[in-house]
């Protein structure tokens, strides 16, 4: 699996749009660590089926409106907490536990969708989300060829809000393989300041002093 990631373009309403995603992402993961903490919740299937209480609830409208696969990988998150505190109680790792703790809001957040919800235009310069939040759709900006994998071969996709917008990740079912000649032979690097590093041979790569450089260019401001 690769990830590739791309900036999202979209209104001010879109993006508030994004946000109830997001919260209500949170709100289905917080649901069901208390949930579980209650007894109502002791295996991953019982997470999953959770999911479809809190969509039923008419007290929570907006769970709903969420993806179903999207509050299944919510799900996922909530339980995949629980199980490290599990294994950490069961290997007794020396310390606290891990003990899930409900999540509070943050700029930084995102939230998940697995194979429906969203879709990407054929020239793979859109996505539309179309979920019950109906945020629309987006332009895509990024470095990556997302040409090279086939539509089906996306998995999941999350959305990321950071404090200079939102974006896009695209979790792609694709195996790098990279060819590698072995040579037998060996070399030992010695990094430092004066040099970037120096090799057994004596070879020397000069410190490019990128921090030096960009304090004269800001300077220069």
């Amino acid at each position: 699996m690769i990830i590739y990631e791309s900036k999202l373009e979209g209104t001010p309403s879109q993006y508030e749009k994004l946000d109830a995603a997001i919260r209500t992402g949170r709100f289905v993961r917080n649901s069901i660590i208390r949930a579980w903490i209650d007894g109502q919740v002791k295996s991953r299937n019982d997470a999953y089926a959770y999911c479809k209480v809190l969509s039923d609830n008419p007290e929570f409208p907006w769970a709903k409106q969420l993806n179903s696969m999207a509050r299944q990988a919510h799900a996922e998150r909530a339980w995949a907490a629980i199980e490290r505190f599990y294994r950490n109680c069961q290997a007794q790792t020396p310390g606290k536990k891990g003990f899930p703790r409900f999540k509070k809001y943050q700029i930084r957040d995102s939230v998940e969708y697995k194979t429906s919800g969203w879709k990407l235009s054929q020239d793979r310069r859109y996505i539309n989300f179309t979920d019950g939040f109906k945020a629309g759709t987006f332009k895509l900006w990024g470095t990556r060829n997302l040409h090279f994998y086939q539509l089906n071969s996306y998995k999941r996709v999350r959305v990321v809000r950071r404090h200079d917008g939102y974006y896009v990740q695209f979790l792609i079912d694709h195996q790098r393989e990279e060819n590698k000649e072995l040579t037998g032979s060996q070399i030992g690097l010695d990094v430092g300041l004066n040099y970037f590093y120096t090799d057994n041979f004596g070879e020397k790569v000069d410190n490019p002093r990128f921090l030096k450089k960009d304090e004269r260019k800001i300077k220069r401001l």
